[in-house]
C-alpha cells in the first residue's frame, strides 16, 4: 500500500473516531441538560400542585375534623382539569398507599410512595408503551391527613429529539468524512510529493543514470531528506567516476604494459634468432648479445619496478626520524664519487619523520628521472631546505624539460615525455610513479615545476622530526 494512501486512511480512522465520540458528547450533553430542565419543571408542578391541595385543604368547612376522601377526590379533580396544561396526571394516595385518586392514564406502580419520605420530593423515569415519563411525589399534610402526591409528566420528546440529533450527527459525519477524504487525498498527495519526486530519482539512477537529480520542492525534514539524498548522489557520482577513471587508468595501464614488453622482446628473439639462424662474425655476434643482455636488463628493471609499485601499494610504513645528512652523503657517495656525474648537493641539517629505505629509494628515482633528461655533464642540484610547513627535498635538472600539459601525467605508470630518448636510457615510465605511491604513504606528494627546454625542479615536503642544528653543507 502507498504511503499516501496509508497516511489517508489513517487520518480518515482517527476523523471518524474523533466525530464518533464528540458527537455523542454533544448529543448527550444536550439531552442531559433538556432532560434536568424537565425533571425540574416537573418537580416545581409537584410543588405547586402540593400547595394548591394544602391551601384547597385549609379551606373545607371547619365541621370536618378529618379531611373526608370525597373531598381529596374532589380537589385532584379540580387540580387536574384546571390550569393550563391538560395533559397534567397526578394521582393521590393516603397513609395507608390506598389510591384516593388518579388520572386516566396513571400507569405508574406504587413504588415511588413506598420510598418517599415527610418533607422531600423524589422522582423517577419510566418507560411504558415506547413513551418516557417523569414521575414525581411528595407528601401533602392536610387536616391531621398525610397524602402522598404524585404527578406524571411526558418527556418523549426529549428522548425523540436525542434520536433525532444521533440521527442527524450521523448524516453529518458521513458526509464530513467524504469531504475529508477529499481534502485529505490531495494533501497526502502534496505531503508525499517529495518521496515520490525520490523514488523516481532513485529509479533513474537505479536506471545507470547518475546525474539525475530529485527536486526539492520543501524546506522540511523532507526536504532537507532530498538535499542529503542529492549530496549522497553526488558522492556516489564522484565514487563512479573515480571507479570508471581506475578502471581505464588499469586498462592504460595493461596496455602500455604490453606495449613495453613488446619492444624488447622483439629485439631478444629477432637477435636470438639470428645468433640461432646464421654464422655471424665475431663483431655481429657481441652486437646481438649485447642487444639482447641490454634489452634483458631493461626488461628486469621494468619488472623490479612493477614488483615495488604493487609492494608499495599493499604495504603499511613505520615511520621513524631520518638523518637527513646521512642520506645526501650516501646519494653523493652514490653519484658524485663513483658514477661521476655533474651533481651537486646543498641542504640543512635536520631530522625527518620517514621510511629510510622508502625515502632513499625516492631520492634515488628523481635523481636517476634528472640523468635521463639531462645531457652529458649538464649539472643537477639536490637542495634540502628546511621550512616552516616541514622540510623540502627538491632536485633540480637543466634537461629537456616537461610541457605543462604533460606534468599531471608523468607520476603514471609508463607515461614517458620523450619515449624514444627514455628507452635509449633503459627508461620505462616507472620511476616516478614509484615515487608517488611512496610519498602517499608519507602523506605528501611530488611537486613539479618545469619549462621545455629549460628543465625541471621535483620537490616534496615531508614533516620534520628533530632539528640538530641549521648550517650548509655542500658538495
Amino acid at each position: 500500500m502507498k504511503f499516501s494512501l496509508k497516511l489517508l486512511l489513517c487520518t480518515l480512522v482517527v476523523m471518524a473516531i474523533g466525530f464518533g465520540f464528540s458527537g455523542y458528547y454533544f448529543v448527550d450533553n444536550v439531552f442531559q441538560t433538556s432532560l434536568e430542565r424537565e425533571v425540574r419543571q416537573a418537580l416545581d408542578e409537584n410543588s405547586i400542585l402540593r400547595f394548591a391541595l394544602e391551601t384547597a385543604a385549609l379551606n373545607v368547612p371547619a365541621k370536618y375534623d378529618v379531611l373526608q376522601d370525597q373531598t381529596v377526590e374532589q380537589i385532584a379533580y379540580n387540580l387536574e382539569t384546571g390550569g393550563q396544561s391538560t395533559g397534567r396526571l397526578l394521582r393521590i394516595t393516603d397513609e395507608n398507599h390506598k389510591v384516593l385518586y388518579a388520572s386516566h392514564g396513571f400507569f405508574a406502580d406504587e413504588g415511588l410512595p413506598a420510598q418517599a419520605t415527610e418533607g422531600t420530593r423524589s422522582y423517577r423515569l419510566i418507560q411504558e408503551g415506547g413513551g418516557y415519563y417523569i414521575q414525581t411525589g411528595a407528601t401533602v399534610n392536610a387536616l391531621d391527613r398525610t397524602l402522598f402526591l404524585e404527578t406524571m409528566k411526558d418527556v418523549s420528546e426529549v428522548f425523540k429529539e436525542r434520536s433525532m440529533g444521533f440521527s442527524v450527527y450521523r448524516r453529518v459525519t458521513v458526509i464530513m468524512l467524504i469531504f475529508g477524504m477529499i481534502v485529505m487525498y490531495f494533501i497526502s498527495l502534496w505531503l508525499t510529493r517529495p518521496i515520490r519526486l525520490l523514488t523516481r530519482a532513485t529509479k533513474r539512477m537505479a536506471q545507470g543514470n547518475y546525474d539525475y537529480r530529485a527536486r526539492q520542492v520543501t524546506n522540511d525534514e523532507l526536504g532537507q531528506l532530498t538535499t542529503d539524498f542529492n549530496n549522497m548522489a553526488n558522492a556516489l557520482e564522484d565514487n563512479i567516476s573515480m571507479l570508471e577513471e581506475e578502471i581505464r587508468s588499469r586498462e592504460d595501464f595493461v596496455a602500455a604494459f604490453a606495449h613495453e614488453l613488446k619492444t624488447p622482446l622483439t629485439a631478444i628473439i629477432g637477435y636470438a634468432d639470428m645468433l640461432r639462424s646464421r654464422r655471424l662474425d665475431e663483431e655481429k655476434s657481441f652486437m646481438s648479445a649485447n642487444y639482447i643482455y641490454t634489452e634483458g636488463k631493461r626488461l628486469e628493471a621494468m619488472s623490479f619496478r612493477l614488483l615495488e609499485i604493487m609492494v608499495t601499494k599493499r604495504s603499511e610504513i613505520r615511520l621513524q626520524p631520518v638523518f637527513v645528512d646521512t642520506m645526501f652523503r650516501n646519494l653523493y657517495q652514490m653519484y658524485v664519487v663513483n658514477k661521476r656525474v655533474n651533481m651537486q648537493f646543498t641542504y640543512d641539517k635536520a631530522m625527518v619523520e620517514a621510511d629510510p629505505d622508502l625515502l632513499l629509494s625516492v631520492l634515488i628515482n628523481i635523481l636517476d628521472n634528472g640523468c635521463k633528461a639531462s645531457e652529458p655533464g649538464s649539472p643537477i642540484k639536490v637542495r634540502g631546505i628546511l621550512k616552516e610547513n616541514g622540510y623540502r627535498f627538491a632536485v633540480r635538472d637543466y634537461g629537456i624539460g616537461i610541457p605543462e600539459e604533460e606534468q599531471n601525467k608523468i607520476t603514471k605508470a609508463f607515461y614517458m615525455v620523450d619515449k624514444s630518448r627514455a628507452r635509449s636510457k633503459n627508461g620505462a615510465g616507472l620511476g616516478l610513479a614509484l615515487c608517488a605511491e611512496i610519498l602517499q604513504l608519507h602523506n605528501s606528494s611530488l611537486e613539479i615545476e618545469s619549462s621545455p627546454g629549460k628543465g625541471s625542479c621535483i620537490s616534496f615536503v615531508l614533516p620534520v622530526a628533530y632539528i640538530d642544528r641549521t648550517e650548509r653543507w655542500g658538495g
